[in-house]
């Protein structure tokens, strides 16, 4: 049975901008902690760790420190709670979870760690460099903490548990990122607000789904073109009766986190848009489920009842979706500073490097090195852990 749960969420960054003024006599004398353009040429990172709900009765921060008492060129910074912050009430309807859901739950449960990472020396950094920096930095902590937590982890485990778990997100991220103003939030559907790919639903129910599957994966790997790929498919689907689309709807299952992810936005502030290279018939459907405030896919040409097989252009492919972020931020008077966009495939890699905050959910490998931040351990509400927000409190 459906069920309401309320949680309570920071509205604002004064915890990160607390921190940052704390570390003002380690920032040459002339910076302006309120230029966040400025704050984007210094090497200071905000550290995200995110632990699941199955380890997040460890204590993290130890196995942090024991990194950076290692490297001697970076202080840590630990980033309070917002006790000062004002906070936004968010009740979400939700169905009862399924068993499949277990492993990335109770999102109330995860354990949200935030630093600052400074240099000792101040420096300016050339954002190429940042860039790289942040990703070594990523490598190595996310690499030492997973191999800790684990061992860790595992002395724990029952003695017939098996298996091998992802057990820790890091966000290694400008401070900048956390002190902005967010005001847009552009989502993908196919794997990542909904837990499928609709045109491999689509070629199941055709018998053509291995087929269809394969050059879906490809696409999404980056290795074939996605317009061609797109063609491929649909012409693979030709004939399917518009019967099967409201049975393939009353399959698609959110993704977990979804909907709370949706309504916490919404309730900051947030415009929301789904975009998509799949089809407007779910997308509509997908947006209406979670309250979306507007959505861009491609048509699905039907004649008489059936899929055509044909194409109709242009087709919202990775350039499309980005011009349409862009577009969209233009007409609302919202400046690219201000996007997030959200995907898992290679054709959301062109609306990810425009935004302010590309964010990877589940991806592929190509869009995890490519993304600012990689969700692997949570449910869709990493996103907002990405931007800087603690764990939920839930006030039910």
């Amino acid at each position: 049975m459906p069920k309401n749960t309320s949680y309570s969420l920071p509205k604002d960054s004064k915890a990160w901008q607390q921190a940052v003024d704390s570390i003002a006599e380690l920032l040459p004398d002339d910076t302006n902690l309120r230029d966040f353009d400025a704050l984007q040429s210094l090497p200071v990172f905000a550290l995200i760790v995110v632990l699941p709900t199955q380890v997040s009765a460890m204590d993290i921060h130890q196995y942090v420190q024991s990194w950076v008492d290692e490297q001697p060129s970076w202080h840590l910074v630990t980033v309070a709670e917002d006790t000062e912050a004002s906070f936004v009430n968010i009740t979400v309807s939700d169905t009862e979870p399924t068993a499949a859901d277990a492993q990335r739950l109770p999102f109330t449960n995860a354990q949200v760690y935030r630093y600052l990472l400074v240099p000792v020396t101040d420096t300016l950094m050339h954002p190429g460099k940042k860039t790289a920096a942040a990703h070594i930095i990523d490598d190595q902590l996310t690499t030492r903490l997973r191999h800790d937590l684990s061992e860790e982890y595992n002395r724990t485990r029952s003695a017939d548990s098996t298996g091998n778990l992802d057990i820790v997100d890091c966000h290694i991220l400008s401070v900048g990122h956390m002190l902005r103003t967010h005001k847009l939030a552009c989502f993908d559907m196919d794997s990542t607000l909904i837990e499928q790919e609709v045109i491999v639903e689509l070629a199941k129910t055709a018998g053509i789904g291995e087929q269809v599957e394969a050059i879906t994966e490809a696409a999404m790997r980056g290795e074939i073109d996605f317009d061609e790929s797109f063609a491929q498919r649909v012409a693979l689907l030709k004939g399917i009766s518009t019967d099967v689309l409201d049975d393939i709807c009353n399959r698609l299952t959110l993704s977990v986190g979804a909907r709370t992810t949706i309504s916490a936005l919404k309730a900051l502030g947030y415009h929301t848009v789904l975009v998509s290279g799949g089809f407007t018939y779910f997308a509509r459907y997908i947006a209406e489920q979670l309250g979306i405030d507007e959505v861009h896919a491609n048509a699905l040409d039907i004649e008489e009842g059936k899929v055509t097989g044909h194409i109709q252009l242009p087709i919202i492919n990775g350039a499309k979706k980005a011009a349409i972020v862009e577009h969209t931020a233009e007409r609302l008077g919202i400046e690219m500073s201000q996007v997030v966009c959200v995907g898992d495939g290679a054709n959301d890699l062109p609306m990810m490097a425009l935004a302010d905050l590309g964010v990877a959910y589940h991806a592929k490998p190509i869009v995890q090195a490519r993304a600012d931040a990689a969700i692997n351990v949570t449910g869709l509400e990493g996103t907002l852990y990405a931007l800087g927000y603690p764990a939920f409190a839930s006030t039910k």
